[in-house]
């Protein structure tokens, strides 16, 4: 399962409590961008296609490594447009979850966040890249985690 939407959507809280009420592996997908990626983002400077295509592929490597050994994972990732989501479904069983929220929400949620190296600064430049999905799970972010969790599950029938 990929837990998808812009920074600060709320991926890594729905993510974990997601993996954790289904008993599933859980990976951070900021945890396989390069430390070049990382510090442009910090500077407010969005990816481009060729930042993110080797970030997508380590995501696919995982998602294909998951499956072939049979462990269910919850992975978050932006996932903003369609053809990354393409790149990561690596077979029938990748389902995704968007988290849908609008600009001013995610905007503050930003601004009251500390220790991540994503700010407010590449919102605009999220918003800009985002293909909404038409084949995912979606849950709004104005309610509470548990209560995405709580959706997302019986959406899904798990």
């Amino acid at each position: 399962m990929v837990v998808m939407g812009v920074t600060g959507a709320g991926k890594t809280t729905v993510g974990r409590l997601l993996a954790e009420e289904l008993g599933w592996e859980f990976e951070e997908g900021d945890d396989f961008h390069s430390p070049a990626n990382i510090e442009k983002m910090r500077r407010g400077i969005p990816l481009n296609e060729e930042d993110r295509r080797p970030w997508l592929e380590r995501l696919r490597g995982e998602i294909a490594k998951h499956d072939a050994a049979g462990r269910n994972l919850v992975l978050t990732c932006s996932a903003l447009r369609k053809s990354y989501r393409t790149m990561l479904t690596v077979g029938t069983a990748v389902r995704f979850v968007y988290l849908k929220g609008d600009v001013k929400r995610i905007a503050e949620r930003l601004k009251m966040r500390r220790g991540h190296f994503a700010d407010e600064k590449i919102l605009p430049a999220q918003f800009a890249d985002l293909e909404e999905p038409d084949d995912a799970v979606v849950a709004d972010v104005a309610a509470t985690p548990q209560e995405i969790v709580s959706q997302v599950r019986k959406q899904l029938g798990i």
